[in-house]
């Protein structure tokens, strides 16, 4: 399915619209928005897993370019359900929180 997640931190808003494929790969459009209203988007993808409690995402490219060998970004979130068509995740690792809603396949940022 499609998912939203829209966050707003000092004066800087990003929307990132994840689209997790059956076959398990993921496409990631980000758009970050700056206090001036100046934008930059951003397309990673990649492989995605979920195992009952996490979903986990390995990128195999950020903006067109693989990533190093040597640093290879992941991204796991345990899931809780939160209402229908949404779900929130926590990043133990880093104590980061989102949350995402179930939007339709053709929404853009």
């Amino acid at each position: 399915g499609t998912w939203l997640r829209e966050s707003e931190a000092d004066g800087t808003s990003t929307r990132r619209l994840l689209t997790l494929d059956p076959d398990h790969r993921f496409h990631e459009a980000v758009r970050v928005t700056d206090a001036a209203g100046r934008s930059t988007d951003f397309a990673h993808e990649g492989t995605w897993l979920y195992d009952g409690t996490n979903l986990k995402r390995k990128y195999t490219a950020m903006n067109g370019k693989a990533p190093s060998r040597l640093n290879l970004p992941f991204a796991t979130f345990q899931i809780t359900l939160h209402a229908p068509g949404e779900f929130r995740g926590m990043n133990h690792i880093g104590g980061h929180r989102t949350e995402y809603r179930r939007v339709a396949p053709d929404t853009r940022l």
